[in-house]
């Protein structure tokens, strides 16, 4: 009967440890489980924050560039000023519109020189000088001179309806470019796209006072055009603007 007792104490021992092992099993389990998921939640709100901030990161480099207060700058140059190679002409005159800078004055006063020599040596007559009339005299060089226009748009005097009737280099340079177009590629080029090639070039050459004016005429409603911008059409709107210009007068 002893015997008996003591089997059933051992085996009820045993039962009683295989029972802690199990439940410290369990529990060791369990808490492995949630180490885990803390470390996959942690993971989780990690990579959230970096989507978070990257993709605020790419909202603000797709805005509008700020200044060092964080307030949106006013429109740059960039959006005024032409760049790259005039279509057709460009190429064949050896001019680029990136030539005008501030940076490098040499090759500004070099390209306003070639511009301004097809006004010397180029002569009109007939439809082509009427042509000539019509375009160039919608477009002066007001921040140089008080001009009317870069031409007389009539007889004056001494002085024929054509004529230079602004002595400003940069007046040579875009009266060539206008010279050029039409003996060139009149076929090719409408009046308005030879003035608004002229109006190009000006604005090159006062870079300032036509970023000025966009400004203004955004702020009227009016287009930003090259001819709105640089032609007679809206002269003075921006009455009061002052800046430097780029290249000698």
């Amino acid at each position: 009967m002893i015997k008996e007792k003591n089997e059933t104490e051992k085996n009820h021992k045993r039962n009683k440890s295989a029972s802690h092992i199990i439940v410290y099993g369990l529990m060791a389990i369990t808490i492995f489980v949630l180490v885990m998921n803390q470390f996959a939640i942690s993971g989780l709100e990690t990579i959230t924050k970096n989507v978070v901030v990257q993709t605020a990161t790419r909202t603000a480099s797709s805005s509008l560039p700020a200044s060092d207060t964080g307030t949106p700058k006013a429109a740059s140059f960039s959006n005024v000023l032409p760049s790259g190679v005039p279509p057709i002409y460009g190429k064949e005159m050896g001019v680029s519109y990136d030539d005008i800078s501030t940076d490098n004055q040499q090759a500004t006063e070099a390209t306003i020189r070639k511009l301004g020599s097809y006004d010397t040596s180029i002569n009109l007559a007939g439809e082509q000088l009427q042509r000539y009339i019509q375009i160039a005299g919608q477009i002066s060089c007001e921040y140089c001179c008080g001009a009317p226009s870069v031409i007389f748009t009539q007889d004056t005097g001494k002085f024929k309806a054509g004529d230079a009737a602004c002595s400003c280099a940069h007046s040579y340079a875009m009266r060539g470019v206008a010279k050029y177009l039409i003996t060139k590629h009149g076929n090719e080029f409408s009046d308005d796209q030879v003035l608004e090639e002229m109006a190009k070039w000006k604005t090159l050459f006062f870079p300032a006072q036509h970023t000025q004016k966009a400004d203004v005429l955004k702020g009227k409603n009016i287009e930003v055009n090259y001819i709105n911008l640089a032609s007679n059409k809206y002269r003075g709107i921006e009455k009061g603007s002052s800046g430097g210009m780029v290249g000698g007068c």
